[in-house]
């Protein structure tokens, strides 16, 4: 049996897509999604002039190791 890996990615909602075909292209067969809620600092998008979406998607892959790169 191989080893596994554990990929968890974090994104904005609505970007799951975009990296379930990215790891399925690698040889990932699913993943789970948990939906969140980010607490980003108001201080850092006022300052840089960008915005923050709070709402955030974690994705869970778990890949044979020899995928992983």
């Amino acid at each position: 049996m191989s080893k596994k890996i554990l990929v968890i990615c974090v994104v904005n909602a609505g970007f799951v897509d975009l990296v379930m075909d990215a790891a399925r292209d690698a040889g990932a067969t699913g993943g789970t999604v948990i939906h969140g809620r980010g607490t980003g600092n108001k201080k850092i998008a006022q300052t840089f002039g960008i915005t923050i979406s709070p709402n955030k998607e974690i994705v869970l892959i778990v890949i044979p190791e020899k995928i992983h790169d």
